[in-house]
């Protein structure tokens, strides 16, 4: 059931517990699509995307991976995937005046400004160089912008995602892997940027925290 006052779009992964996306809006959206088109992963709850006037929202869930193993083979055969993806879409929308933004666990830490230990996590999962490589196609090759890095380029983070070992959350030793990923002219509507931290780690109810864009009126 929805909140009052809330429409909510709902992609659940068929296999219990695995993933799933949603989108919550005041808005009851003119359009849903559900997938990006690919069999692998049409019932697997990674992505979903809704149209609001000359906005599309899309929610994902990057696959997270773990080097050698079965995982991680489906990180890259997703991510391999969702590229072509992209690029199609930003096309589509843009030849209609419209824009996109893709939000959500993207699971990789894109440079080493975005995460704490970098220089631990050089092997793991999350930041090798090949993911990493692989979101600067995104932004390069298939010419999207990282929005909260666009507005504060000098910044390290700010983490999205703390582990729940140790004192990573205390410390702030975190990853920022949650992003906004828009259309340029999307992008350049973006105000002002900011992780939703909680106040303690007893408050916490996700080893995320929510990333919260303003964005300006269009033209």
């Amino acid at each position: 059931m929805a909140p009052q006052g809330w429409h909510v779009v709902l992609c659940p992964a068929l296999a219990k517990g695995r993933a799933g996306v949603a989108i919550y809006s005041r808005a009851e959206p003119d359009a849903v699509r559900v997938g990006f088109g690919v069999e692998e992963f049409a019932e697997s709850g990674r992505y979903v995307e809704a149209d609001f006037g000359a906005v599309s929202v899309a929610s994902l869930y990057l696959p997270s991976g773990e080097v050698d193993t079965p995982r991680q083979e489906e990180k890259e055969r997703f991510m391999a995937a969702f590229l072509p993806f992209l690029v199609e879409r930003r096309a589509r929308v843009e030849e209609q005046g419209r824009g996109l933004v893709v939000c959500g666990d993207w699971n990789i830490a894109h440079t080493e400004a975005d995460l704490k230990n970098w220089r631990g996590n050089r092997r793991n999962s999350g930041f090798l160089p090949e993911e990493r490589a692989w979101m600067s196609r995104v932004f390069d090759e298939a010419g999207y912008v990282d929005v909260v890095r666009g507005l504060y380029p000098d910044q390290e983070g700010p983490y999205s995602w703390w582990s729940y070992r140790g004192r990573a959350f205390d410390n702030d030793t975190g990853w920022r892997i949650d992003y906004q990923v828009a259309t340029p002219g999307l992008a350049a509507r973006a105000l002002s940027g900011r992780v939703e931290r909680y106040p303690s780690r007893e408050e916490r109810w996700s080893d995320h925290a929510p990333v919260t864009v303003s964005y300006g009126a269009g033209k």
